[in-house]
């Protein structure tokens, strides 16, 4: 019932906008709360780690709603959800940002050698890292103008969400040293999300181990 009155409720050009403008709405209520809580000592007797907390679900959080779209627009028949993705997935990226800005000045004293042997030294900072580069790249590459530049590479790049998909939530288990059961909903969720598309993702997988096997074995040759 839900499925067929879904179907029939088409997003219209008009619809899609008023979706964003209130996707915009809520990222600055929440925007709003971080600095309210920051401010006014809302993140309790460790504001540091509050503040990191709450920017880093805020980042793994639009991230599942941004790779929550397509499969939505397939079961419901609603392609004009997959325009929401771009918008999503740069506040994602934004969110992450924040969380990286916030642990660098607060925890590191703007300290960049310090960062980088923090990261080698710490696995569970090396996976945010390597999550953390991808969004940046996704979102640098996000426009039109830069899916008409890369043509097929720009699909191909656009995969790697689902690395990142399954990075950010071993990197919030891992960084937590008590409460467990949050990290671990978050798990579940996204490899829900990823087992949705497990053949997409084993078919990109398989294609890109044959290209680098095939340029290995083209380099032993030449040599």
């Amino acid at each position: 019932m839900l499925t067929h009155y879904v179907q029939k409720y088409r997003l219209t050009p008009a619809r899609i906008l008023m979706i964003k403008i209130t996707i915009h709405a809520v990222s600055l209520f929440f925007v709003a709360i971080l600095v309210n809580n920051t401010l006014n000592g809302g993140f309790g007797a460790d504001p540091i780690k509050g503040i990191e907390h709450f920017t880093g679900k805020a980042a793994l959080n639009t991230l599942i709603l941004t790779l929550l779209l397509s499969p939505l627009a397939k079961k419901y028949k609603q392609g004009g959800l997959i325009r929401l993705r771009r918008l999503l997935g740069v506040y994602s990226f934004f969110w992450a940002a924040l969380h990286l800005s916030v642990y660098l000045a607060l925890d590191l004293n703007f300290d960049w050698s310090l960062l980088g042997s923090e990261i080698i030294k710490r696995p569970y900072l090396a996976i945010g890292a390597i999550s953390w580069i991808i969004l940046l790249l996704l979102t640098l590459t996000s426009t039109q103008s830069m899916q008409r530049r890369l043509g097929k590479h720009w699909q191909q790049l656009h995969n790697w969400v689902y690395l990142a998909l399954l990075l950010s939530p071993i990197h919030y288990y891992w960084s937590v040293k008590s409460g467990l059961i949050e990290p671990t909903i978050y798990l579940f969720i996204c490899a829900l999300l990823l087992y949705c598309r497990k053949q997409k993702i084993m078919k990109w997988f398989t294609k890109n181990t044959n290209q680098y096997q095939t340029k290995s074995a083209t380099k032993n040759t030449n040599r």
